[in-house]
């Protein structure tokens, strides 16, 4: 199948979706109040683009994420490198890491909320703790996804520790690193939104939650498309840089 036809689909796809949101509350089919039509909601869209606490809302959750994920990354790619490194490291450690990587971490945001208060310390704290695990265990992943070959011929050639590490390692690892980022992105920014939505003064899922206790569906569903809009447009974006460094890997 040509990419052609793939990108003709998807975009059938999304137009099917797009008219069916527009005429399904105007034609009875929904209600209104609770599914407002997209063009309503696309004209709140734009309106709450221009109102300052939007603005200050939308910078106080960027700058959130972007702390939570500047701390959660090297902290957990460290553990994660050095479990893949130490056969011993790894043995006692891993199997923890599973189990608490398989609990829900929304029941530890009460914990994060009595130690940090409600702030942005708690919320940068609960996305860290959020996204950590996953860095580990992607970052373990990474480096055992580097062939064994490949770095005994290296060594052989006289390559020292550093050449290994820029020449084997990081080409190799790159396309799975890359994936970590986006999965821990994802991981990070929702540990944000759950923070924000239910332990919190500020930002712009304090405000998603205010408008849905409201019934205010218009608002609601324009703060969705933002964040959705956003979340695609970084997926896509890592997504296109996994692609363009998957030729690194032989």
């Amino acid at each position: 199948m040509s990419r052609t036809h793939i990108i003709l689909t998807r975009l059938a796809l999304l137009a099917i979706v797009v008219a069916a949101w527009e005429l399904a509350p105007r034609c009875g089919f929904a209600n209104p109040r609770l599914l407002p039509p997209l063009s309503d909601v696309l004209t709140m869209l734009w309106q709450l683009l221009g109102q300052p606490r939007v603005h200050e809302a939308i910078g106080v959750t960027a700058a959130e994420v972007l702390v939570a994920f500047l701390v959660a990354v090297p902290i957990g790619a460290a553990l994660g490198i050095a479990s893949a490194e130490n056969e011993y490291f790894g043995d006692i450690f891993k199997p923890m890491l599973f189990y608490v990587f398989s609990i829900p971490k929304s029941i530890f945001l009460p914990m994060f909320i009595l130690i940090f208060g409600i702030g942005f310390q708690q919320k940068v704290a609960y996305a860290a703790f959020s996204t950590v695990f996953i860095v580990i265990m992607s970052a373990t992943a990474a480096v055992e996804s580097v062939k064994a070959d490949h770095v005994l011929v290296a060594r052989s050639y006289g390559a020292t520790r550093g050449q290994i590490l820029m020449r084997v390692y990081v080409p190799s690892m790159m396309p799975v690193l890359l994936e970590t980022l986006r999965i821990s992105m994802i991981f990070n920014f929702t540990g944000v939104m759950i923070a924000e939505m239910y332990a919190s003064r500020t930002g712009i899922g304090h405000l998603i939650a205010n408008w849905g206790e409201n019934f205010q569906m218009r608002q609601l569903f324009a703060g969705v498309i933002l964040l959705a809009t956003v979340a695609i447009l970084f997926n896509e974006t890592v997504r296109y840089l996994e692609v363009k460094c998957s030729t690194w890997r032989t």
